[in-house]
């Protein structure tokens, strides 16, 4: 679908621009990536995101949509000719929505402060994030029902939410030794992240594992 007044403001490391970007995949809508430079907001940027003056934001026509799952729950419900991302029954929608709140509030804290934190504090975040992995991993099966993905036979909200952090999942096991994915552990989240990085919806999109950890050594390098 043409989308030639559709843009969407991001960077290609950040996991929450990601969820917007296979939303429109996802959609079959075109638009145009305008990147912000690392470290700099653009006027652009405050003019769309006056409030919090983060991406992503999306601006379809001149009107910014700004929050990543904001915007794509923006997306499924604008471009309704497409699958479907959120559930149809609203009880399912409600879970959905209960879990990304899980995700955003709860595991991801954990997993951003395992690159900066001291001893102690890397060991109490790998702690929290390991368990975080293991509630998701029941939540999945429960949820899947034994099929696929967290939304079904596609993806869907909760998969875009919690799939978006996978690349950075990759860093830390290479900078930290880690495998926050363990085929033992974690076995249905483990071969979910690989149908869900496979997915047409995903491909590209991504981020190398290389490519990322090079970004973030420079990101977290002590100043």
């Amino acid at each position: 679908m043409a989308g030639k007044d559709v843009k969407l403001l991001g960077a290609w490391p950040s996991p929450f621009v990601i969820r917007a970007r296979i939303a429109l995949n996802i959609k079959s809508v075109d638009y145009e990536f305008i990147q912000e430079k690392p470290g700099a907001k653009s006027e652009l940027l405050l003019k769309s995101n006056p409030v919090h003056k983060k991406i992503p934001v999306l601006i379809h026509g001149d009107r910014p949509i700004c929050e990543s799952l904001v915007i794509v729950h923006y997306i499924d419900e604008v471009w309704s000719h497409g699958p479907s991302i959120l559930p149809s029954d609203p009880y399912d929608r409600a879970i959905a929505r209960f879990w990304a709140a899980y995700i955003d509030e709860k595991w991801f804290p954990s997993m951003k402060a395992i690159p900066t934190a001291d001893a102690d504090g890397k060991k109490a975040a790998i702690a929290q994030m390991e368990e975080g992995m293991a509630v998701l991993e029941d939540a999945f099966t429960k949820i899947s029902k034994g099929r696929a993905f967290f939304g079904g036979d596609r993806i869907g909200f909760l998969d875009i939410a919690f799939g978006c952090f996978l690349a950075w999942l990759r860093v830390i096991e290479k900078i930290n030794g880690l495998k926050p994915l363990d085929e033992s552990k974690t076995p249905a989240l483990f071969k979910w992240s690989e149908r869900f990085c496979s997915d047409a919806a995903v491909k590209g999109i991504i981020p190398e594992t290389e490519k990322l950890a090079e970004f973030a050594k420079n990101l977290f390098k002590p100043k």
